[in-house]
């Protein structure tokens, strides 16, 4: 692999891996990592060309950064780890998940979506308008570059099909808020996809860990500890 993941690492048992949004970092999980790190061993991670990961020379793309995981876990010697994403971040947890099924114990996905479509218009729209804008300048800014990688991540990917979702085998939470970008419509495809997925609509916006990290955490703690039963 050719880039080393910057990471916070604290908490003892099994591991979970906390995955970001786009154009942020895993200082988004501040709200987590201490209540998570009680009873996992936690992992927050800056994906490629995040925070302080380098951005490398592999494709800027969900399913490089899906293998970068891979390679992750292997340096660490994870044989199967609980998996927890953010929006993008989300979006790599379910195509890892899928590539890479033997490899995830639980899987979380909080604000993921399988394409555009699935994001609200009044959000897509600007971003698509962004990113074809900062193409335009890729080729003489590395701002721009940087720039157009970024919301490109928003506009082609992850381009999964809702069948493909069956692939998944872990047990599998989905999570989204009242009034998030991602419509609501497209989270229950999301959820319905899956094989035998928990969907839970928290009060909030597409950061409802972050803004409301005791509603999030006591849903995705309950998923994670229980055994036999359902929550």
């Amino acid at each position: 692999m050719d880039i080393k993941h910057h990471f916070i690492e604290k908490g003892q048992g099994d591991p979970l891996i906390l995955l970001h949004g786009n154009g942020e970092n895993c200082d988004y999980f501040a709200g987590q990592i201490d209540a998570f790190a009680q009873y996992y061993h936690v992992y927050a991670l800056d994906t490629r060309g995040h925070g302080k990961t380098p951005r490398g020379d592999a494709p800027f793309t969900i399913r490089q950064f899906a293998d970068d995981l891979l390679g992750f876990m292997d340096a660490n010697e994870f044989e199967k780890a609980h998996i927890l994403g953010f929006s993008d971040g989300g979006n790599i947890a379910m195509v890892f998940a899928m590539m890479y099924r033997e490899r995830v114990s639980r899987l979380i996905l909080n604000g993921a979506n399988l394409d555009a479509k699935g994001i609200k218009s009044y959000i897509q729209c600007p971003i698509e308008i962004g990113y074809w804008f900062s193409k335009l300048f890729a080729n003489k800014s590395a701002e721009a570059k940087l720039h157009a990688e970024m919301l490109g991540l928003m506009v082609n990917d992850p381009n999964v099909k809702p069948e493909e979702l069956s692939r998944i085998q872990a047990k599998t939470l989905v999570i989204a808020g009242t009034k998030d970008m991602v419509k609501e419509e497209h989270t229950r495809l999301i959820a319905s996809h899956i094989p035998d997925a928990q969907l839970v609509i928290l009060e909030g916006n597409h950061f409802v860990a972050s803004k409301y990290p005791d509603a999030f955490n006591r849903v995705v703690l309950a998923f994670l500890r229980e055994e036999a039963k359902e929550i």
